[in-house]
């Protein structure tokens, strides 16, 4: 099998605006006449509707691709409670191993690799939120061995949120193509200097890595990855560097 290059968008937090980057870069990709591969492996808080499920996240990147995706070709895994993966998994009795979702990734992997020039692949939560029995989001980005490039908040307290992502990834030897800061929601009552001052900071203790942008909230789909449109996607993705995600028996970490 032949595995695209691609990028793996993980957040330094819940609710940082994950989805949002990771639909604009798939629209951006498929804009520049490339063929993008969307995947985001585990889903919380959908909907069932009848035998199916409606699945926000899932529905934002088919969307950014052009749509006509069966959604369990992008989300192979979905839960309906908004929990992290592996809780709302036990509270249905039925426990998430780490090969369920390795098997689902590959599966996943294997339906794009004839389809997809590159994949955009999203996490849940943040870095080390738990996604199965014994693994965590990082598990999972060190067996698919994708770049990340890690969505911040703008605001207050992204400094420790976003020194620690980065350093955990560092730890397990994972290659970070940069960092974009993304405001999620309106703007707080002081939080401008904040928002002010905390790319320059960042960038004085993340080294090569990049700020790569600053993003407002009031933005639309589209506006959203014009922002986001100069800085070179497929450039920044990579293949894995290794296959221990399709070796026989292989576990995460």
């Amino acid at each position: 099998m032949t595995i695209p290059p691609g990028l793996f968008v993980v957040g330094t937090d819940t609710g940082v605006g994950k989805t949002r980057v990771a639909a604009a870069i798939a629209r951006i990709l498929t804009g520049q006449g490339r063929r993008v591969g969307v995947l985001k492996p585990v889903a919380t808080g959908a909907v069932r509707r009848g035998e199916g499920w409606e699945c926000e996240d899932g529905e934002a990147l088919i969307r950014a691709v052009g749509g006509s995706i069966p959604l369990e070709r992008v989300v192979p895994l979905v839960f309906e409670e908004p929990l992290a993966p592996s809780v709302a998994a036990r509270r249905l009795g039925t426990p998430l191993s780490p090969d369920k979702v390795l098997q689902g990734v590959r599966d996943a992997l294997g339906w794009w690799s004839e389809r997809a020039d590159v994949m955009v692949v999203e996490g849940v939560g943040g870095f080390l939120a738990p996604l199965a029995d014994r693994m965590t989001v990082a598990d999972l980005a060190k067996a698919l061995d994708y770049p990340l490039l890690i969505v911040a908040r703008r605001g207050l307290g992204t400094l420790n949120h976003t020194l620690m992502t980065v350093e955990c990834a560092q730890r397990r030897g994972l290659r970070v193509a940069g960092i974009v800061l993304n405001r999620s929601e309106p703007g707080v009552e002081g939080a401008d200097l904040a928002e002010a001052t905390n790319a320059e900071e960042l960038a004085r203790h993340v080294g090569p890595i990049g700020i790569l942008g600053e993003l407002p909230y009031e933005l639309d789909e589209e506006a959203f990855a014009i922002a986001l449109a100069s800085m070179e996607w497929y450039d920044r993705s990579e293949r894995p560097r290794y296959r221990e995600l399709f070796a026989e028996g292989a576990t995460p970490g």
